[in-house]
């Protein structure tokens, strides 16, 4: 269930927690209601991973990236749910 039509939605997450990808309204018109769940699980399971990481004590830079990974992923999160419930797509 991780790739349908093509799409590898585990690499989508990574690149987007590293900051390579921008999930905005645009980006998702390209995907159907199937692929859009698979593509917010994939974030859910990308987040649940970066948080479950030891957190860096006194490493400021790593303290850094961290929270900036799970803000991409949280904005992304939003995005979805958001442009979801315009389109009538349920996701729970």
């Amino acid at each position: 269930m991780a790739e349908q039509s093509g799409r590898n939605f585990k690499l989508i997450a990574n690149d987007v927690a590293d900051g390579y990808v921008a999930i905005n309204p645009i980006f998702l018109k390209s995907f159907n209601a199937p692929n859009i769940k698979a593509l917010y699980k994939a974030l859910e399971h990308r987040q649940n991973e970066v948080r479950s990481e030891p957190f860096p004590y006194n490493d400021t830079p790593m303290i850094r990236k961290r929270n900036i990974r799970l803000q991409r992923l949280y904005s992304s999160l939003l995005i979805i749910r958001n442009y979801a419930r315009e389109k009538n797509i349920p996701m729970f």
